[in-house]
């Protein structure tokens, strides 16, 4: 076996990730291991972990090998596993045509939220087809400090509070999960948007990702958020019959989310591969114990 691990780093608008290539699936990630491999300080350091594997290979993702060779097993920086990330999978489709995996232009790529489309644009952007929204019935209120507010419930395969504020300051820190409720709105926890408007059809936000902390992007958040403020405004494009485009500012950049009448949600943005190496199995080993 050898005693070294490729990796790559990679970001999505800021939000950044372990890349770890292993198309047989035979590197065992254990949730100490990503948490150790995410650490800022002792590791690598990450938002989150993409783990590269071929769908054929990984008992979650037979079933969609058929639609798409390859499968993003994302982890968050705690370890603990994601059903998806939409800046991730824009740095999962650059990492690939990086490592001339696939040509520019259109291809698939599995998730646990399903099999997602993605075109690699020349121009270097990258659009994903990030599928449609769903939204709960139910009140939901999240909460800093002392301070309150109502949140549209979203679900973009992972689950989204998205709540209107006056100021993004009001966010406080977001080191850990802001409170909410009730509790059983979100049993696993969930995604916290805090947005403002910046414009007509264009917000900004800052976000708690579940298990990760505050980030500097969240794109399965924007998209969220694009679809919460096209309810709010009167936008919904199944009612008006057009598509509604928000331009959506997150702290590490700018992504343009666009959802149409059928319901399918774009997400365009950038995706950059900013560096790769070698991990030591023996360091990862004793990081662990």
């Amino acid at each position: 076996m050898s005693t070294r691990i490729a990796f790559l780093k990679g970001h999505g608008t800021e939000n950044d990730f372990v890349i770890v290539p292993d198309p047989e699936n035979a590197i065992d990630l254990s949730p100490a291991a990503v948490a150790a491999l995410c650490d800022r300080r002792a590791g690598i350091g990450g938002d989150g972990l993409l783990h590269v594997v071929r769908s054929a290979a990984h008992p979650e993702a037979k079933g969609m090998a058929a639609e798409a060779e390859w499968f993003m097993d994302y982890r968050n920086g705690d370890g603990s596993i994601a059903e998806m990330c939409g800046n991730g999978v824009r740095v999962f489709a650059r990492y690939l045509r990086y490592a001339g995996l696939v040509a520019e232009g259109d291809l698939a790529i599995a998730t646990r939220a399903g099999v997602k489309s993605v075109h690699l644009a020349k121009d270097g952007d990258i659009t994903v087809g990030m599928g449609s929204a769903r939204l709960p019935e139910g009140e939901v209120t999240v909460s800093v400090g002392e301070r309150s507010w109502p949140a549209r419930n979203v679900n973009m395969g992972n689950p989204h509070a998205v709540a209107f504020v006056d100021d993004l300051a009001h966010a406080g820190n977001l080191y850990s999960p802001p409170p909410f409720s009730p509790a059983s709105a979100y049993p696993d926890g969930v995604n916290v948007e805090f947005v403002v408007d910046r414009g007509p059809r264009h917000v900004a936000l800052r976000v708690h990702e579940r298990g990760s902390g505050e980030t500097r992007s969240c794109g399965t958040g924007a998209c969220a958020v694009a679809v919460a403020a096209a309810r709010r405004d009167g936008a919904d494009p199944s009612v008006t019959g057009t598509p509604a485009t928000y331009t959506v500012d997150v702290p590490g950049g700018r992504l343009v989310i666009t959802e149409r009448p059928d319901g399918e949600i774009e997400m365009t943005g950038p995706a950059v591969i900013v560096a790769e190496g070698e991990i030591d199995r023996e360091w990862l080993e004793n990081a662990v114990r």
